[in-house]
């Protein structure tokens, strides 16, 4: 069984072909803002000015290997409006000229399959961190259920805020690393753990002020020493109600060597396995909206015209998980 798969939820428009073995091809373009943030309309126009290309490359491909395609997975949601629409025009019109079915893949549940496909997890908490989402996750009786999540913004866009704020270029995660590593002290700064939930909105304020006063390597350390810990001890009570032994990071900002050396610390002095998948994985990409709709489609689960409308709220746990056991 061979899947293309379409992701375009923010800034990455990648496809790519997988079957149960691997990743067959994989192809990406990816929208860089002139300057600030990502401007939804922009990256959504970026991804129609580059789909010809990108999909036409991985469809050669597949010609080249007189390989079948046996559906279309594309990223229905969470996203911005603009891309996803971009995207599932693209995945309905590839669905009818193949004649294969469509499966409207969530991009957040997409991230969790394609880490224990990569990472060999089998049942594990999972830390889902990237540029708009923060969520502490578990399967539990057939859903992916939410422990515990950001409740203004995400970890990824707090860092890329303050990135911003005091002149790093994008992207900022990348550059605030690089300069913690350099730190000789701790600055105190706001840790906010509300229950099981998060908010990182006032330590990015926080830490913006504290770059007026201390060193730049100082704060960019003690953002991500305060904002991983708090990841951390959310998972940490995660895993302990849901009774599970294994953590496993996924998202963009799962990129970050050291909340990886956090989360393995944590696992480690619990008696728990922490996995982390390939950082070709980590970031938005083809390949695993393709392998979620592999599973969802051996599963039974395939999307009509009619439902596969753009669903930019999609949550995680809206997602009825029935490829797998609970």
């Amino acid at each position: 069984m061979i899947i293309f798969g379409l992701e375009g939820t923010a800034w990455n428009l990648s496809a790519a072909l997988v079957d149960e073995n691997g990743v067959i091809y994989e192809k990406s373009a990816t929208y860089v803002p002139a300057k600030g943030g990502i401007h939804p309309r922009e990256a959504s126009q970026h991804h129609a000015d580059h789909m010809a290309k990108v999909v036409g490359d991985v469809l050669a491909k597949a010609r080249e290997q007189s390989l079948k395609i046996d559906a279309i997975a594309f990223s229905q949601g969470p996203g911005l409006g603009p891309c996803l629409r971009t995207v599932a025009t693209a995945a309905r019109v590839l669905s009818l000229r193949f004649g294969v079915p469509l499966v409207g893949v969530n991009h957040c549940v997409a991230h969790i399959e394609v880490g224990k496909w990569q990472s060999g997890a089998k049942d594990p908490a999972i830390i889902y961190v990237s540029g708009a989402n923060s969520q502490v996750l578990a399967l539990r009786r057939g859903r992916y259920r939410i422990f515990g999540e950001t409740l203004d913004i995400s970890i990824g866009n707090a860092i890329d805020k303050f990135a911003r704020s005091v002149g790093l270029p994008h992207p900022g995660g990348p550059k605030v690393e690089a300069l913690a590593r350099d730190a000789k002290h701790y600055i105190p700064l706001p840790y906010t753990v509300k229950g099981m939930d998060l908010s990182f909105s006032g330590l990015s304020t926080a830490a913006t002020e504290a770059a007026k006063k201390y060193d730049l390597a100082d704060v960019c350390y003690s953002l991500q020493e305060t904002a991983f810990a708090m990841l951390v001890e959310v998972t940490e009570r995660a895993m302990a109600h849901a009774e599970k032994k294994e953590a496993m990071l996924v998202g963009g900002v799962g990129a970050n060597k050291r909340l990886g050396e956090m989360l393995n610390t944590m696992c480690l002095e619990r008696g728990a396995k922490f996995f982390l998948p390939p950082k070709k994985f980590m970031g938005d990409n083809g390949s695993m909206i393709a392998y979620t709709g592999l599973i969802m489609l051996k599963s039974g689960t395939t999307t009509s015209l009619e439902e596969s409308k753009v669903r930019p709220g999609y949550r995680t746990d809206d997602v009825v998980v029935s490829w797998a056991s609970s």
